[in-house]
């Protein structure tokens, strides 16, 4: 019975092992490995069938060599660029890859920890990886040429791709550019130069460029860039002269008049605002003029270009004469102490009996007492004779309001 049994045991366990070992066998390793190159930058991609498993979780190690390294003893120590990865592609460009050597890249698959085959592929940069176009093409006219300026084509690390390929060189196709449908005829140049320039072109033509990058030890050729299109130069006609010379004229003129306007303008808003035409009034000068006022002074005291003036003559005051008029009781009664004959005498010493006229020192003796009742002190100054003075115009005379004395 003990014998039985193990002998069920010991062909269960074979048949697990058989059966494992079928299952590692039918995983397949990747297929159609496949550089993806661009200047110095690498991608190796495969293709793995998914039917080839029940389990759709698999990854993928990727490995890679130097080739010489095969040919010794020893085992080779590979390098694990990708490891355990979904994706069908590895990225070589970060592991900085000799240019001129060559190396031996292995991919294999992993399904539920059963593995399979490698799949491998000899990679060579110089030889396999493809050359890329110019990274900048400029157009420039010349005249009636066109000067073209290329830019190398760059690697990883931003570096030309002449330190690669010293013999680089530029296949250049160009055509003239046509409004119609009709195809123009296409002109190559090829030149290992950055600076190219295209000759016997029609001046005031466009023209199209398209450059590509070329490496003939390997027969590389890279695509064209897309087109650039400029317009050639030429002499400049006649008409065109005049024209641009009687527009700058026009121009120059406007902007003389504009500047002539302007600066009048601003003159006569100056002269205006500080020197105006119209002066203030004499009470408002004064204001202004004030020394004692806070206030700015618009008018200064020493213009004297703005002060109008009339001539004035001074003449002497003409001289008053006095009329000595007593009043009419003095004529009828003489004075009091006094007698006929006295009166009679004073007469003849007076010299004068006829006019009554005196002057103002010989009557005002007489004429302090001679006073009239109700009225002031007379004033001999107020009474004036017009026909000693006829340019004088003077109010008549009211006996009413003062006292008149006359001597006979």
């Amino acid at each position: 019975m003990s014998i039985t049994m193990s002998a069920a045991v010991y062909v269960c366990l074979l048949f697990g092992y058989f059966q494992a070992n079928a299952v590692g066998a039918e995983v397949k390793p990747p297929e159609n490995l496949t550089m993806i190159t661009m200047n110095t930058n690498y991608t190796l991609s495969w293709d793995w069938d998914p039917s080839s498993s029940e389990s759709r979780a698999v990854s993928f190690t990727t490995q890679y060599v130097a080739r010489y390294r095969l040919f010794k003893k020893k085992a080779p120590p590979w390098t694990t660029a990708c490891e355990k990865t979904s994706r069908r592609s590895c990225d070589l460009t970060q592991l900085s890859l000799y240019f001129l050597g060559m190396y031996v890249l292995r991919v294999q698959a992993n399904v539920n920890g059963h593995v399979s085959d490698w799949g491998q592929k000899e990679f060579c940069p110089d030889q396999d990886a493809a050359l890329g176009p110019p990274t900048k093409v400029d157009l420039s006219p010349a005249g009636s040429d066109l000067d073209i300026f290329i830019s190398d084509p760059l690697t990883s690390t931003n570096t030309s791709m002449r330190e690669n390929h010293p013999e680089l060189y530029y296949h250049v196709l160009y055509w003239e550019c046509r409004g119609d449908s009709q195809a123009s005829r296409t002109l190559t140049l090829s030149s290992g130069s950055n600076i190219v320039t295209l000759p016997d072109l029609k001046a005031w033509t466009w023209y199209c460029v398209s450059v590509q990058t070329c490496y003939d030890f390997y027969n590389k050729k890279s695509s064209f860039t897309a087109p650039r299109c400029m317009q050639t130069e030429g002499a400049t006609p006649w008409w065109q002269v005049v024209g641009y010379f009687l527009v700058s004229l026009v121009l120059c003129f406007l902007l003389m008049l504009l500047s002539l306007y302007g600066s009048l303008w601003c003159y006569k808003t100056l002269k205006a605002t500080w020197f105006p035409s119209v002066q203030l009034p004499t009470l408002f000068q004064y204001l202004w003029d004030s020394s004692r006022s806070d206030i700015p002074r618009l008018l200064t005291p020493d213009s004297d270009s703005e002060l109008l003036c009339d001539k004035v003559t001074v003449c002497p005051e003409p001289p008053v004469l006095e009329i000595y008029s007593p009043p009419s009781e003095a004529l009828l009664a003489p004075p009091s102490g006094l007698e006929p004959d006295s009166r009679h005498s004073r007469q003849d010493s007076g010299g004068s009996g006829d006019s009554g006229v005196y002057s103002t020192g010989g009557s005002s003796s007489l004429m302090q007492p001679n006073r009239v009742s109700g009225q002031g002190p007379f004033d001999p100054e107020q009474v004036k004779m017009q026909d000693m003075a006829p340019g004088l115009k003077a109010p008549p005379v009211n006996a009413d309001e003062g006292i008149v004395d006359m001597c006979v």
